[in-house]
């Protein structure tokens, strides 16, 4: 596909998503974030769109498009509803890191099916003792003949209980030094003795599950360790992380919007005093401060996948923009609801939910703390005496 098809169907690709959004999430949003129900028909809709297989290469199955527009689409569909993103965006995890480090066998069996919805994944990392530091994990694949032996947990997994597959890691020598380089990847399916746990109720982020995952003598097969080697799962899911770090970035860019474009309307229509409040100094410098703020949080986030597909290691551009776009978003949701009122506290609009569902951002893809860690360290290494 040339770059001018490419640019043309990412045209085509996020006029449908729009449409989708405005048509079928919007309306829908509110009444499953309210019950925590599963969004189920919006999910197989974004199944039959092929947008499980974004960016998964043309050749097995998928639209192989570029970073930009992956998050161009994430930002498209976390203005309707940050939630409906999840499902897709954990399962990319799982897709790029099998495009990328599996071997010819592991990508013609999973990716096309992965591609087309029909299994649908995730990303098993996270433990009740080990999050961002990801060499603390204690869950251990134990070799045995064929198989590896897994046992362990992991917590917060989204799509845990209605995913099928998931790029699980694990520890497969305990003795290495540093402890990371015992760590290896595995393209882990749900089966006898690996099953979901408990769902996990949550502040934000509603409807999408997130739930434990309980590995009890499960066994999966040496011909799915993710490209073949042991010891690769920490390098693996770092690069992998670099694409969900694009992937929050851009959520949290969709969600500050939805709540700027709330705002600015509102302030628009609401009058105190015999005028609109969007006449008033302070309510504009409010808007011009939220909009610049989106404003450059997008271009951060668009010059991280520019790198991404270009091939760099992008540690540093990927921290800045989830640590830059999550950060303003809970400003922007916050500050929407100022301009609201007590209007912006009540379910009858969205911003209760903006403001809910912002701090995810700032936790997932590894907390803003961690991230400031890795700028710095990046700095360091850019700037050296």
């Amino acid at each position: 596909m040339t770059g001018n098809e490419k640019l043309e169907m990412r045209a085509q690709l996020l006029s449908t998503v729009r449409e989708f959004v405005n048509r079928d999430v919007i309306p829908q949003a509110a009444k499953h974030d309210e019950e925590d129900t599963y969004p189920a028909e919006l999910v197989d809709q974004m199944a039959e769109m092929g947008l499980f297989g974004l960016t998964v290469p043309e050749q097995y199955g998928g639209f192989g498009m570029d970073q930009t527009t992956y998050a161009m689409v994430f930002e498209e569909l976390a203005k309707g509803w940050l939630s409906i993103t999840g499902p897709i965006g954990t399962h990319s995890v799982l897709t790029s890191a099998i495009a990328k480090y599996g071997s010819e066998q592991q990508k013609q069996s999973w990716l096309p099916d992965l591609a087309a919805g029909k299994k649908r994944g995730g990303l098993a990392l996270t433990e009740p003792g080990g999050g961002s530091d990801v060499a603390a994990i204690q869950t251990r694949a134990v070799k045995d003949g064929d198989d590896y032996v897994v046992n362990g947990n992991k917590l917060f997994i989204t799509n845990g209980r209605t995913g099928d597959v998931f790029f699980l890691l694990a520890k497969t020598d305990i003795n290495a030094d540093p402890p990371y380089r015992g760590i290896s990847g595995f393209i882990a399916e749900k089966g006898p003795g690996f099953a979901s746990g408990r769902d996990l109720n949550k502040l934000g982020y509603r409807g999408v599950d997130t739930a434990e995952l309980v590995f009890q003598d499960y066994r999966v097969s040496a011909n799915e360790l993710l490209g073949s080697v042991e010891g690769q799962g920490f390098y693996q899911v770092m690069d992998a992380l670099e694409r969900g770090r694009i992937n929050v970035a851009a959520r949290a860019v969709g969600v500050a919007t939805a709540a700027f474009e709330t705002a600015i309307k509102y302030s628009q229509q609401r009058n105190t005093f015999g005028k609109p409040i969007s006449s008033r100094q302070t309510i504009q410098n409010m808007l011009a401060d939220m909009a610049t703020k989106i404003h450059a949080a997008r271009l951060m986030t668009y010059h991280a996948a520019e790198l991404k597909d270009s091939g760099a290691r992008i540690d540093l551009e990927a921290g800045m923009a989830k640590l830059y776009a999550s950060e303003i978003c809970a400003e922007v949701t916050m500050d929407a609801m100022r301009i609201h009122g007590g209007y912006g506290f009540i379910k009858d609009q969205p911003l209760e939910r903006y403001y809910r569902d912002a701090p995810l951002m700032i936790i997932g893809e590894g907390t803003n703390e961690i991230q400031r860690l890795v700028i710095a360290k990046n700095l360091l290494k850019r700037y050296p005496i």
